[in-house]
Order: C-alpha cells, then sequence, then structure tokens
C-alpha cells in the first residue's frame, strides 16, 4: 500500500521575460507550451514552475502575469473557493468560482451552490436547475493563498441525489457501523495517458507513426524514453499542495503514459482525493497544452492500456489471521465478478483481455504476485500472514467512489448463500 506523505511547498505558475536570445513562439504557438522546472531556484526557496513564453510587444503578457501572481490577501480577507463536480459522463469534471466573505476550514461553512444541469447532461432544460453541496476542501495551487478548490456532489432542488451523483451511495455505505469499525484503508493507482493536442496520438509518440516495442519505457529516464516527465512532477507537487495524499508517481509502460497513486486513504476520502487529483492534472495538462486521457486502452494492439489498480484492506486484514479474511474477501469478489466488472469502467473489455498485466475480463482469478490475475495478493501479504489485496480489474476512467463502496460492500456486508460459497471455493481452488 501507499505511504502517507505531508504536503510540500507551495508551487506556482509563472510566465517569465524573454531573454535577448530565446526562440520566438508565436501566438499559434501558445496553446501548446509546456511547463518547465525553473532550475535557477536556490535549493532554499520553495519549489516553482514557470511557463516559457515571449513577451508580447504591448505588454499583455506582462501585465496578466502581474494579475495572475497578485496576492490579495493583504487587502481582503474574501477567498475564491473553486466549486469542482462531476458532470453526465460521470468521467468528466467541471467547476465554476465564487467568492466567499471568509476562510473557511471545513466544508459546512461553505454555501450551497447551483448550476445549468441542461449544460452538463444532468437535467432537463424546462427543469435545470442541479444543487451543489460541498464535501471537501483542499487548498488551491493555482491561486494560492487562502482559496480553495471544493469537492461537490449533486442533487435536485427537493434535495434528492440525481442519477450521477455516486458519492451519496458511497457516504451510505462508509457511514454503515460494520463497515466504519473495520477502518478500510485504499491505495488508488491512477494510471492515465497524455496525448498531442489536435491529432490525439500520444505524446512523444511520432504523429501516424509508432515507437519502437514496449520495454525500455517503464520507469525510464531519457529524451527517447520519457515523455510528459514535467507534467507528472508539476502535478505531483500540485497534490502536495493542495493536500491529496499523494504517495509516488511513476513512468508506465506503454510510452507517453504515466501512474501516480494515491492513499492509504480511509472510506469516502479515497474517492474525494482522486477525483481532487484528476481535477487537477486536467488544469495543469491544459496549461501545458495536452490532452489527457483515461481511455483504458488508447491504443489499440500490442500496447498496455491504463487501469486504476485498488489496493485495499480491512482491519481485520491487517491483523494477525488477516490472511485468511482476504481469501474470504476474495470468495465473496468472486461471486460477484459481473456486478464489479460491470462498474469498473467504460471500454473495460477492451483492456481486460489476459494479455498486457490483465486477466480476462470473463473469468474471475486470483493469484500471489500474479499480475495477470484479476486479484493480486503480495509477497509480504503471504510472508507475514496479513495484509492487504489489489484489486487490478478497475479502468484508469473508473468512479472511484463506485469502485472503493462496492468492494467495502461486497466484502463487509455482502453474504453469499453458503451453496453458492462452497461452489465458489472449490472452484477457486481449482483455479490457484
Amino acid at each position: 500500500m501507499a505511504q502517507i506523505l505531508a504536503p510540500s511547498t507551495q508551487w506556482q505558475m509563472r510566465i517569465t521575460k524573454t531573454s535577448p536570445n530565446a526562440s520566438p513562439i508565436t501566438s499559434n504557438m501558445w496553446s501548446s507550451l509546456l511547463l518547465k522546472q525553473n532550475r535557477k531556484v536556490a535549493p532554499s526557496s520553495s519549489a516553482k514552475f514557470r511557463v516559457l513564453a515571449i513577451k508580447s510587444e504591448n505588454g499583455t503578457i506582462n501585465r496578466l502575469e502581474s494579475l495572475l501572481n497578485l496576492d490579495v490577501t493583504p487587502y481582503t480577507d474574501k477567498i475564491i473557493a473553486e466549486y469542482i463536480w462531476i458532470g453526465g459522463t460521470g468521467i468528466d469534471v467541471r467547476s465554476k468560482s465564487r467568492t466567499i466573505a471568509r476562510p473557511v476550514e471545513h466544508p459546512s461553512e461553505l454555501p450551497k451552490w447551483n448550476y445549468d444541469g441542461s449544460s452538463t447532461g444532468q437535467a432537463p432544460g424546462e427543469d435545470s436547475e442541479v444543487i451543489l453541496y460541498p464535501q471537501a476542501i483542499f487548498k488551491d495551487p493555482f491561486r494560492g493563498g487562502n482559496n480553495i478548490l471544493v469537492i461537490c456532489d449533486n442533487y435536485t432542488p427537493a434535495g434528492e441525489p440525481i442519477p450521477t451523483n455516486k458519492r451519496h451511495r458511497a457516504a451510505e455505505i462508509f457511514s454503515n457501523p460494520k463497515v466504519q469499525a473495520e477502518i478500510p484503508w485504499y491505495g488508488i493507482e491512477q494510471e492515465y495517458t497524455l496525448l498531442q493536442t489536435n491529432v490525439k496520438w500520444p505524446l512523444g509518440w511520432p504523429v501516424g507513426g509508432y515507437p519502437g516495442p514496449q520495454g525500455p519505457y517503464y520507469c525510464s529516464a531519457g529524451a527517447d524514453k520519457s515523455f510528459g516527465r514535467d507534467i507528472s512532477d508539476a502535478h505531483y507537487k500540485a497534490c502536495l499542495y493542495a493536500g491529496i495524499n499523494i504517495s509516488g508517481t511513476n513512468g508506465e509502460v506503454m510510452p507517453g503514459q504515466w501512474e501516480y497513486q494515491v492513499g492509504p486513504s480511509v472510506g469516502i476520502e479515497a474517492g474525494d482525493h482522486i477525483w481532487a487529483s484528476r481535477y487537477l492534472l486536467e488544469r495543469i495538462t491544459e496549461q501545458a497544452g495536452v490532452v489527457l486521457s483515461l481511455d483504458p486502452k488508447p491504443i489499440e494492439g500490442d500496447w498496455n492500456g491504463a487501469g486504476c489498480h485498488t489496493n485495499y484492506s480491512t482491519k481485520s486484514m491487517r491483523e494477525e489471521g488477516g490472511f485468511e479474511v482476504i481469501k474470504k474477501a476474495i470468495l465473496n469478489l468472486s461471486l460477484r465478478h459481473q456486478v464489479h466488472i460491470s462498474a469498473y469502467g467504460e471500454g473495460n473489455e477492451r483492456r481486460l483481455t489476459g494479455k498486457h498485466e490483465t486477466a480476462s475480463i470473463n473469468t474471475f482469478s486470483w493469484g500471489v504476485a500474479n499480475r495477470g490475475c484479476s486479484i493480486r495478493v503480495g509477497r509480504d501479504t503471504e510472508k507475514n500472514g496479513k495484509g492487504y489485496l489489489e484489486d487490478r480489474r478497475p479502468a484508469s476512467n473508473m468512479d472511484p467512489y463506485v469502485v472503493t463502496a462496492l468492494l467495502a460492500e461486497t466484502t463487509l456486508l455482502w453474504e453469499p448463500t453458503l451453496e453458492a460459497e462452497a461452489l465458489a471455493a472449490q472452484k477457486i481452488a481449482l483455479k490457484v
């Protein structure tokens, strides 16, 4: 499982002045600016990033820089709250800003708000108002100061959760006394692919062509093997600044593909942190002029897909004798395989083929240290007789509220019939 890390120093976007020898960047290239680390900053100073741009003739860029970096704290107690919610596709993140009279420490201090649900595919035009309920707060790495990002879920004016509000059901499951007593931990591995704008082809790949076969790219270094490191690093620091429990990052097997890990997180917090981290990644790739893809199989053929492996443990699994509890949980998961698969992301059938470190979507399996299984158990868990399991089935575009709540429900609340349990135990024993 991932380790909890403390928030690091603040970072901010900066637009540098052009030196006399700088290469000109035309206005047409503005949308493809890339983040570069400012290596001139002294080691003792806070980490900063800059966007390389040329100074325009009328100084518009410089004036914009001054306003973007303007610290309003000495002049007002007001802050900017960016309300973030999940749109009608179930994977798109939307947001808008509002002024709050003073800094806040808890979502309950924030007002509810509304938006036009007919423009997000979540309400009809004749009754389009959807209400946002603030649920979690993170520091805003883009605006800095006391400004915040607010994760919200969505309700009708009558107070009923709308169909795309998956957080509401997850909160119900995590508030169940049986679930709370087990203190469920999650460590989520979010994979994603960076695409070149306009052509929608992976970053670093020749347009209309392919790089060399997979092998040299995983956790690699070098201009011919690693593509998008600055975006990954910028996102890493932004998450730490925001208070997201990010625990690591690495380049993935397919070139142009990356992964970061969030956790351990307890209960509903896991979903809040993943959605906040996705929002930050969307904003950073937006500024870099790169397209973010969470498609589980962005490139067909002999290339790895993108998953969102979910590591999971309960209090009983982490204590002595926990391996037997893990085996019982795996048995329950085997009996509800199709229920989980149907909720684990769109297009997952293109990824779960039994190849490229995946199990077949149609067959449930588990094993120790086997990345070709539906559920993997680590060597340390087997050795220590306690620990966690890794569900390798979720796709990169899964809803973390759905996946985390379903794991808790299946392993802690759902009880199979004795006949089904006995039959499943026989099948699992044969496969393993």
